[in-house]
């Protein structure tokens, strides 16, 4: 298979892989750790007028799913990729770096959180994933 063709199909499907595990993490999230009382996270207008309710607890399993969804990403990308495979696992994560910056914008959170997520659930989970990854 061209090396450049494969390079691509690795790069989506570290982003497919990635995005699964997210979503699998935040779908768990809520049966673990009850969101707060009276607040609707079922929408993205809810959980926006329900940030204020959160306590730290609360942001336990969204950064799981950030960092895990890019750690396995980055991990898929590296196995699958034909050369280049750093780069490879370094797009997987500026990817969700751009989706959780998008994210934080739309809903906005505590500063804690906010640097926490951005400085250690993408590009370093990234580069954790590559290095699992190419052993």
């Amino acid at each position: 298979m061209n090396p450049v063709v494969k390079n691509i199909l690795a790069v989506v499907a570290g982003v497919v892989v990635g995005s699964i595990v997210n979503m699998g993490i935040i779908m768990i999230s809520g049966s673990i750790i009850p969101p707060p009382e009276g607040g609707d996270i079922t929408t993205m207008e809810g959980l926006k007028a329900t940030m204020h309710l959160f306590e730290p607890k609360h942001f336990i399993f969204p950064f799981l799913a950030h960092a895990l969804g890019t750690l396995v990403g980055a991990f898929v990308a590296t196995k699958i990729a034909a050369t280049r495979k750093m780069l490879m696992a370094l797009i997987i994560g500026l990817f969700f770096l751009i989706g959780g910056t998008a994210n934080i914008a739309m809903l906005g959170g505590p500063m804690w959180f906010t640097a926490l997520d951005i400085i250690v659930a993408y590009m370093p989970m990234a580069y954790i994933g590559y290095m699992l990854g190419k052993k």
